[in-house]
């Protein structure tokens, strides 16, 4: 489970942030997550509750801010929808397709007090 090593990753961030605002304790953070990143939310959330126990973020709420999946297409010319990685264009089918967004994965925002 790669949400794991992520939800470590995120923790480091948090905690150098927290260091750096000589915060005592977190209270939220809300991360920003592409639908095309394939993380699992569920087990994302379950791995951030695990790793904070004995943190300055142990208690905190993760808020996710789901980003949309979008590509450009290279015969219709113009940004789409994207569901799923490897699925066609919605307006002609084609599957030259560039990813522009929903791969992403980020901390926003952080509540500390």
């Amino acid at each position: 489970m790669h949400e794991m090593a992520l939800a470590e990753g995120i923790v480091q961030i948090v905690e150098s942030a927290a260091r750096a605002n000589d915060a005592q304790a977190v209270r939220a953070v809300w991360l920003e997550l592409g639908a095309l990143s394939h993380v699992e939310q569920e087990a994302l959330r379950f791995s951030f509750d695990v790793v904070t126990r004995g943190t300055v973020a142990a208690g905190a709420r993760l808020e996710v801010l789901t980003t949309p999946g979008l590509a450009w297409c290279m015969p219709c010319g113009e940004s789409v929808d994207l569901a799923r990685l490897g699925d066609p264009c919605p307006k002609c089918g084609s599957h030259q397709l560039q990813v522009t967004q929903g791969e992403e994965m980020r901390v926003k925002e952080i509540e500390i007090a």
